[in-house]
């Protein structure tokens, strides 16, 4: 049995002219959660059709448990939970008649577990479903993916129109899932939700791979802004030989700077101090992407 479970090698696509995706390499391990990180409109879509075969690639291979996607569809999809980025579903039908007629489909997906999936998630299974919020349906999409304990959880863009609470149980349901030894692939434009749930990210932009990392190793990659309030002015000069802090400036009893890396040296030496406040900001994506790059050249 094989411990890759999704593969693409040279991965290409072409809608005539255009190139929407070139040479996508990556490799997903049984039990892992990756993240796929890129900006709206990078490849991440893209990528996850031809991964279920919902579109052909131009160019390169793609595995999927081992398996040809194209030849063994119907085996693959029966060992995947799908979520996708513009879920949509019969607004006629109720919650509750969707999820019933697809677990039918599933077969063995007991009716408790639609339930205990709906209570978790706070959503009313019986309401009909142009009547839901976006939040609403979107859970409707995740319970279909998560309700059969697929092997594979392939979600495009999950948490989209999920309020924090639920962005919480969201990522709480992933981690139970990695625990069971089941594989995560997943799709965001939002850095922090990866970061709380994935081992490692894939990072795609204009349709290329920027690269894959450990998502400690690219969060350390791009400066964090730091704010400190202290009760009484402090010289800059203080911080200046400390390690990995960038841009130091000191106005009154305000510190900026920017952190690259571990943040335990200044820590300490803000502790000789008494600090008021302190705000440590995370670098948005566009930041991430700019240091990956700098990085690379």
């Amino acid at each position: 049995m094989t411990d890759i479970i999704v593969r693409t090698a040279s991965l290409g696509k072409n809608y005539g002219s255009f190139q929407a995706l070139h040479d996508v390499s990556i490799e997903v391990q049984r039990g892992e959660v990756l993240g796929f990180l890129g900006p709206n409109g990078a490849g991440k879509s893209t990528t996850i059709r031809i991964l279920l075969d919902l579109l052909r690639p131009t160019t390169g291979l793609v595995e999927i448990f081992g398996l040809d996607p194209i030849a063994n569809g119907v085996e693959i999809r029966n060992r995947i939970g799908y979520l996708a980025g513009d879920f949509v579903a019969d607004g006629r039908q109720t919650g509750r008649q969707l999820l019933t007629a697809l677990a039918r489909l599933r077969g063995e997906v007991p009716t408790q577990r639609i339930e205990e999936l709906a209570d978790r998630l706070g959503l009313a299974v019986d309401k009909r479903i142009d009547a839901l919020s976006k939040g609403n349906r979107q859970k409707v999409g995740l319970i279909q993916a998560f309700m059969h304990d697929p092997d594979l959880l392939i979600l495009d863009e999950p948490t989209s129109g999920l309020d924090p609470l639920m962005q919480r149980t969201f990522l709480e349901m992933v981690m139970e899932a990695k625990a069971a030894g089941r594989t995560v692939f997943m799709s965001s434009h939002v850095l922090s939700e990866v970061q709380q749930a994935a081992d490692r990210a894939a990072l795609i932009n204009g349709g290329k791979m920027v690269g894959v990392e450990v998502v400690d190793v690219l969060r350390n990659k791009a400066p964090r802004q730091v704010q400190v309030t202290f009760s009484q002015p402090v010289a800059s000069d203080v911080f200046n030989a400390l390690p990995d802090l960038k841009g130091i400036r000191a106005e009154g009893t305000t510190l900026n700077c920017f952190l690259e890396g571990n943040a335990d040296p200044l820590i300490k030496a803000l502790a000789q101090y008494s600090v008021e406040d302190i705000l440590i900001e995370e670098p948005d994506l566009e930041d991430i992407f700019m240091n990956y790059y700098d990085g690379d050249q």
